[in-house]
């Protein structure tokens, strides 16, 4: 169990640090959808490159971070009955859903999206639109996105059934970071405090 603990931390780096730079895809496409409308207004013209890389964008960014949000806890679960019931149920409940809906459905769209990609490589697909970019980019998102949902899914089932046999605490609790401000806030009061107590031992 140990090495698939390993496995599970090594698939929640991997998550972690494509969530920490696919962010940027937003702030990419906010940047060309605002030049769009800059060069739509000023100088009266368009393309439909500049539309069609804004939702490659999305989609990129989308996709892409379903793993890091899993990994986060920040999908949307129906907590009304769920929190209700005793933590080691939640849990079962939890290993269920990835081991029989979420596993074998992410499993399916890799399987599907894979040769889908492949064959717009292979032949160049363009867009249908005059101006439109090459369709393989976006197609490639989602055999990359599911896949590394898939890997998600795997790491959060072997913290389910680790926490089963009590080997680590609660999976399902989420760890909420320390903005900087707060870490600033704790670093000053650590230093006043430090202050107060040297100024007590010298009195």
């Amino acid at each position: 169990m140990q090495a698939l603990l390993r496995l599970s931390r090594g698939i929640d780096w991997l998550n972690a640090q494509v969530g920490k730079y696919v962010i940027w895809l937003i702030l990419a496409a906010t940047i060309v959808s605002s030049l769009n409308a800059v060069v739509r207004k000023v100088f009266h013209t368009s393309s439909n490159a500049f539309l069609e890389v804004q939702w490659y964008f999305f989609a990129a960014s989308f996709l892409l971070a379903a793993g890091y949000t899993l990994l986060e806890k920040e999908h949307v679960k129906v907590d009304v009955l769920n929190a209700k019931l005793k933590l080691r149920t939640r849990v079962w409940i939890d290993v269920i859903g990835f081991a029989f809906f979420l596993t074998p459905m992410c499993a399916l769209v890799v399987y599907y999206g894979t040769p889908f990609f492949l064959q717009a490589l292979n032949s160049g697909e363009m867009s249908s639109n005059a101006g439109g970019l090459i369709r393989w980019p976006v197609y490639l998102m989602m055999p990359l996105g599911f896949g590394l949902l898939l890997l998600q899914g795997i790491s959060e089932l072997i913290k389910r059934i680790a926490f089963l046999q009590g080997l680590i605490d609660d999976p399902m609790v989420k760890i909420v970071a320390k903005t900087p401000e707060e870490e600033l806030a704790e670093a000053i009061l650590k230093a006043e405090e430090e202050a107060a107590r040297n100024g007590v031992n010298r009195a």
